[in-house]
């Protein structure tokens, strides 16, 4: 590990100051992610700015209904949030779906949103790798690439997001409180906070160079919403998702009403399946509606010679998870 600085933020504006001040720099809360990278020497700041101690470890009930979280709360923590459980089941979820007990005690929000690809190529010096090193290609394009994205990727870069949190946020129409170096607050649509690859794969996210990330906001859950998170790996527990699906359906009278339908372990960001949502608004969600709805969003997918398997394990991901909410499934419905 190269040696680097180390600051201890007392408040917002002065972590601003202090990466302006520290070219190369990065935020550090629980360090889960970007120790684990340092340690391998994919990340080599020229400092760490310690924002954990700040108070960003809140979790607050909104006037709508929805609910304001702070970028330092913890993992487990929001995933046994009473509030949480019971107005959006799918977040706690897809949280305790993530890493390990021991991590979501010390993974915070802010960085769950911002860790890494697990993309072996990007961890590996000796690989060539376009996030990693700009220009120098990507080696799992003809490598191995079962795990990688099937939608939106790009030729620099096939390399899926790994955050369960971040699918059930982009469902939920939640958006990312930012703070930037002037003092100034922006949100952005969780959908929209991660990118795709492109010709600019080192480019995880829409953040901009100082910018703090200083809370999730949720809306309101809509009264009678059902919301749901699947996930299939590899393991039962501590795997990242080769697929996994975000469901929140409000019924009304036998006909969907509204439907948000995220996608995570397909794409370098979490998939907001709005092909499939437009489908199925409206409609009756019978096994046949629910499937030419999927079917539709999933015809543009572009499989790699070994992730191929990854559309049909989708698809049948979705149908359960929308035919078990929507109560044409023999297992029971989530809590409302």
């Amino acid at each position: 590990m190269k040696p680097f600085g180390y600051v201890r933020a007392t408040s917002l504006q002065a972590a601003a100051d202090a990466y302006a001040a520290h070219p190369g720099s990065r935020y550090l809360a629980g360090g889960t992610n970007l120790v684990d990278l340092m340690k391998l020497g994919v990340e080599t700041p020229g400092a760490l700015i310690d924002v954990s101690r700040l108070p960003l470890d809140e979790i607050r009930e909104l006037p709508d209904g929805g609910l304001r979280v702070g970028a330092t709360v913890r993992n487990s923590d929001l995933a046994a949030d009473p509030l949480v459980r019971t107005r959006y089941p799918l977040l706690s979820l897809a949280l305790l779906s993530g890493a390990s007990g021991q991590l979501r005690n010390v993974a915070t929000t802010g960085g769950n949103l911002l860790q890494r690809t697990r993309c072996g190529y990007f961890q590996d010096l000796s690989k060539p790798c376009n996030k990693r090193e700009p220009g120098s290609g990507c080696g799992a394009r003809d490598g191995l690439h079962r795990d990688h994205a099937v939608l939106g990727h790009s030729e620099h870069c096939i390399a899926t997001h790994p955050s369960d949190m971040a699918v059930a946020l982009a469902a939920l129409d939640a958006e990312v409180e930012l703070y930037g170096a002037t003092g100034t607050t922006r949100t952005v649509a969780a959908a929209e906070f991660h990118r795709l690859p492109a010709d600019r794969p080192e480019q995880d996210t829409v953040i901009r160079p100082g910018e703090i990330i200083t809370a999730v906001i949720l809306p309101g859950a809509a009264a009678g919403s059902l919301s749901l998170y699947r996930k299939a790996r590899e393991r039962a527990s501590y795997a990242f998702a080769l697929a996994s699906v975000a469901v929140v359906l409000d019924l009304d009278e036998g006909r969907v009403r509204r439907v948000a339908l995220a996608f995570g372990g397909l794409a370098h960001r979490p998939w907001r399946a709005t092909t499939a949502e437009a489908r199925l608004t409206g409609a009756v969600p019978s096994p046949d509606s629910v499937r030419a709805a999927v079917d539709a969003e999933l015809a543009r997918a572009r499989p790699l010679r070994d992730n191929a398997y990854k559309i049909p394990l989708a698809r049948n991901l979705a149908c359960d998870a929308i035919a078990e909410l929507a109560g044409t499934h023999p297992g029971s419905p989530a809590t409302p």
